[in-house]
């Protein structure tokens, strides 16, 4: 008669095992199961088991299973029925299957299954009722285990030992100690368990407490135990309990070694590594990366060399070695020997390959990748807004967005950065609607990001609120709004934050006040300002810094108060920087004084000898006053030094597309002609309106007509015709612009917003200026 059995594949693969190498052995075999045990579930009777988990075969046909494995259970057979096997049954393959399946089920997350299929088993053995319990602690159902739990008709350690990991990994560490305290007898697991789910929760003290009422302690609870000693930063205890163990295996002197290492005891730690008998990979890796972690690199290379086997983490972690002390060339040559790259690995490297600024080489690395977790992705993405290439940035979020990857917190945090940077609301705008749709727009750190983005795309409304919206406001925050409205030339409203804050009962910070001294400035309130600076000590304690000094020079430059800003940098009581230096010489330039800029062009000559702003500058004074020749000598000085002018940019989103506008005709559009014949029609608009182009912004001593010429290329000009030409009407004309925009350029794109009744945007390297009507936001303060 033909026997058919339902069996699990590893109960299956033991059988045959058993048998195979019992005949190789001449011995027999000794198994728990006879021939009838095996064979007491018919295909009717047995519980439903999945696809994967059924196999079918006969001892008599081979039409279900391979030649081989018919043999071998024809011999399993013959060896039960020979030997006429007695045994102790602990389970029937009914019980070992149902239980088998319970625990697929679990681990599939069909918690619902699991429960059908315990529920319709007639006669339920101890190991289903601890799988389906387990199953539900898995799934985060720790009151339907203990409910369970409560009706099993017989429970064995086991099955305690199971509710109390249920509930340490659920996180509920009392309800395991009260399990723990009313379990009638317990074994060597049991107490391991509590004193792990101690260390688990950071509640070392109590662990140790249990630890030394153990009446009897394994390896796996002394090495636990000196964990969690290691993880509380306790390394001397932790020292002093490894020396009292009186076993130690591979695991617990790695642990050690680690320990030792992350407290930067590398003697000790070597000296347990090199007297260990056995060493595995893991062990060498901790050794390795704790000479990384103490910058002896060099020392973590030549142990790496010795290593008789690496696997990833290795590699790895000597690779981050190389990366967090700054070798990166070193860095590259080992990656490129690596044998397998992880994700964790090329991740390192993108990031280290942009610290030194190699771009092309990070994305290199980032294209080679075959798989890329949301890491990589924000890596590239940070180095593209932190080195200035805000549009490959741009380009490689739309990339990431289209392949259907998720961006999650750093990726979203960098893209608002560099939306902010091109001032590309639309993507902005985009980008938030994504923080709402993942619930995080009311992070703090978040929301700041969001206001300063909105404040560089010339959307304060949107940018304020924002803010209102926030319910908890920090000083990032607060300093955001400050800074935003300041550039925007809007004092009052920076003015009223302030006093807002300081009722809010928020402490003031040195960024604070660069923010209001810059409100100050850009809005003309010189006598604000000053007080303001001068109770900076008096009444907040913070002494003013160099910054605050170039804020104040400034606003006394800004408003003609050229030489009390003079006496100002000479009474500091720290030496002038750059930045106060080129405040002044700006507002020399401002205000035609000649003798005084070239007073600060030469201070800043001797602090950023390569820096073509003074030259610049000075340049613009000379050329104005038509002195030519002294225009001549400085670019000769400037050839001379190699100092090359930065040239003039500006760009425009249009359809989410952002298009670049340089001085000059070198790189002309795309659309060159239609903007050409655009700035021809309003350029008999503007000469109708009285527009007489100011010659003193074009630095060549040329005739009018070419200077004209000159000023018409002006990037500015080019983008704002470009912005006419595409954005319907009604829709506002958003600019910006990598330098300061000239006057020439100011006073044409006021006539161009009056002409057009359109309202024009351009933020410059200062300051934003609002066009509408014929006026600017600045007030022509600037």
């Amino acid at each position: 008669m033909e026997a058919t059995v339902t069996l699990h594949p590893l109960v299956l693969k033991r059988l045959l095992h058993i048998v195979a190498s019992s005949s190789k052995a001449n011995r027999k075999p000794f198994l728990f199961f006879k021939h009838r045990s095996l064979c007491c579930s018919s295909p009717t009777s047995a519980a439903p088991a999945p696809p994967h988990l059924k196999r079918k075969f006969t001892f008599v046909s081979t039409s279900t299973i391979s030649v081989e494995e018919s043999v071998q259970a024809i011999r399993v057979r013959k060896s039960l029925q020979f030997y006429n096997i007695q045994y102790r049954r602990y389970y029937s393959s009914t019980e070992m299957l149902v239980s088998s399946q319970i625990t697929y089920y679990v681990r599939l997350g069909e918690i619902g299954t699991a429960r059908k299929l315990f529920d319709q088993t007639p006669h339920k053995h101890i190991a289903s009722w601890n799988s389906i319990i387990s199953g539900y602690f898995q799934n985060s159902q720790p009151h339907e285990a203990q409910c369970l739990f409560d009706k099993m008709p017989e429970r064995n350690v086991v099955s305690w030992n199971g509710l109390i990991s249920g509930y340490i990994k659920n996180g509920m560490v009392t309800k395991a100690r009260e399990v723990f305290d009313l379990m009638p007898e317990r074994n060597v697991i049991s107490w391991t368990a509590m004193v792990r789910g101690y260390v688990e929760e950071g509640m070392v003290a109590e662990a140790e407490a249990l630890f030394w009422h153990m009446p009897e302690k394994n390896v796996i609870s002394w090495t636990v135990m000196l964990g969690g000693l290691i993880h509380e930063g306790r390394i001397n205890d932790a020292r002093r309990l490894y020396d009292l163990m009186p076993v130690k295996d591979v695991y617990t002197r790695t642990t050690m070694i680690g320990g030792l290492c992350s407290s930067g005891q590398l003697d000790e730690a070597r000296e347990i590594f090199d007297n260990m008998e056995q060493k595995n990979v893991v062990s060498w890796t901790a050794m390795i990366s704790g000479y990384v972690q103490n910058g002896r690199v060099d020392v973590a290379r030549k142990l790496f060399e010795l290593m008789p086997e690496k696997n990833e983490v290795t590699w790895t972690a000597m690779l981050m070695g190389y990366i967090q002390c700054g070798r990166t060339e070193d860095a590259w040559e080992l990656f490129k020997a690596m044998p397998a790259k992880s994700i964790v690995a090329c991740n390192s490297m993108i990031k280290g390959l942009g610290e030194i600024g190699d771009v092309s080489k990070a994305r290199e690395v980032f294209d080679l990748m075959r798989e890329k977790d949301d890491g990589t992705w924000s890596a590239m993405i940070k180095i593209y807004e932190r080195k200035g290439f805000e549009l490959e940035a741009l380009s490689l979020f739309r990339m990431m967005i289209s392949e259907g990857v998720r961006p999650h917190f750093p990726s979203l945090i960098n893209i608002l950065s560099v939306c902010g940077s091109l001032a590309t609301l639309d993507y902005g705008r985009q980008t938030h609607a994504q923080l709402l749709r993942y619930n995080l727009d009311d992070d703090v750190y978040l929301s700041s990001v969001l206001i300063t983005m909105y404040m560089k795309c010339g959307d304060v409304l949107k940018a304020n609120i924002v803010f209102s919206r926030s319910s908890c406001k920090d000083i990032v925050m607060w300093n955001s709004m400050i800074t935003g409205y300041a550039q925007h030339g809007l004092g009052d409203e920076a003015l009223k934050v302030f006093g807002e804050m300081l009722l809010s009962g928020i402490q003031a910070d040195d960024i604070t006040f660069i923010g209001v001294l810059s409100a100050c400035s850009y809005s003309g309130k010189v006598r604000e300002g000053k007080e303001i600076f001068e109770s900076m000590k008096s009444k907040y304690s913070i002494e003013p810094a160099r910054a605050h000094y170039a804020c104040m020079v400034d606003l006394l430059g800004r408003a003609g108060q050229l030489n009390e800003a003079f006496n100002l940098i000479n009474s500091m009581p720290v030496e002038a920087d750059a930045i106060v230096w080129g405040s002044l010489m700006g507002a020399c330039r401002n205000h035609m004084n000649s003798d005084l800029a070239e007073v600060a062009a030469k201070k800043l000559l001797q602090l950023e000898p390569k820096n073509s702003g003074p030259y610049v500058l000075l340049s613009n004074i000379y050329a104005s006053k038509g002195k030519w020749g002294d225009v001549a000598k400085l670019r000769k000085s400037m050839k001379s030094r190699k100092v090359s002018k930065k040239p003039g940019c500006s760009w425009i989103e249009v359809d989410k597309e952002v298009h670049m506008f340089t001085g000059g005709e070198n790189t002309p559009h795309p659309e060159h002609m239609e903007i050409a014949k655009m700035w021809e029609k309003l350029s008999g608009m503007l000469r109708e309106a009285g527009y007489n182009p100011d010659g003193t912004f074009a630095l060549h001593d040329v005739d009018e007509e070419e200077k004209a010429q000159s000023l018409r290329h002006h990037s500015e000009k080019l983008a704002v015709v470009f912005g006419l030409l595409k954005l319907r009407e009604g829709m506002p004309i958003r600019v910006m612009k990598n330098l300061r925009v000239c006057g020439d350029c100011h006073t044409a794109i006021k006539l161009i917003s009056n002409l057009t009744g359109r309202e024009i945007i351009v933020r410059d390297a200062n300051r934003f200026h609002h066009f509408k009507d014929g006026l600017c936001s600045c007030n022509d303060y600037w």
